[in-house]
């Protein structure tokens, strides 16, 4: 009968160190991809000086536009992914929405849009902006198990004995401005 309680009891312990490897590496997973998003983020960051400067030549009647961005650009460089995802993920929205309104502005200025610079310049910013993309995938995907390891029995008991919770790193989501489609003649009135 001692035998049969002491297997049983590796066998729970084997499972709870098991379980508790998995939680960690999930965890370590959804820092890991917050890194990766802040690495994307930071190419756009040194990305958008140059297109404004670039811009600014030509765009004497969108200064205000350009102010906005590069004010915005500051604040999410300032802000922090780990100490607060929710302020990060507010920024970035209002950033995306910002260069929007940058690139249908471009439309007015033909010259500037062919300017071979600036066609190199939206094109690394395109590319940029695809990576980030891939990034927050892959940052949602890892915020999602670990969301399911959290949850879901036995994991879950493991997870609140030692403390681990995905509160603090909210999925990346599409904000409601991003949601609705884009008309290019509300920016030019």
């Amino acid at each position: 009968m001692p035998n049969i309680v002491m297997i049983v009891a590796i066998v729970v312990l084997a499972l709870f160190y098991l379980l508790y490897v998995r939680l960690i590496k999930c965890r370590n997973k959804v820092h890991e991809s917050m890194a990766d998003v802040d690495v994307q983020l930071k190419k756009r960051y040194d990305l958008i000086p140059n297109m404004l400067q670039m811009a600014a030549k030509f765009m004497e009647h969108e200064k205000n536009l350009m102010k906005e961005l590069t004010e915005l650009r500051t604040r999410a460089m300032q802000s922090s992914f780990v100490a607060s995802p929710k302020e990060k993920m507010e920024l970035e929205k209002m950033l995306n929405e910002k260069l929007q309104e940058f690139k249908i502005s471009l439309e007015n200025y033909p010259d500037l849009k062919s300017n071979q610079t600036m066609i190199t310049a939206m094109q690394s910013m395109n590319e940029v902006e695809e990576h980030i993309a891939a990034a927050r995938r892959f940052y949602n995907a890892n915020v999602n198990e670990l969301k399911n390891m959290v949850e879901i029995f036995p994991s879950s008991l493991v997870a609140s004995v030692l403390g681990i919770s995905y509160e603090k790193t909210p999925f990346f989501e599409v904000s409601e401005a991003e949601r609705k489609p884009i008309d290019a003649k509300d920016y030019f009135k």
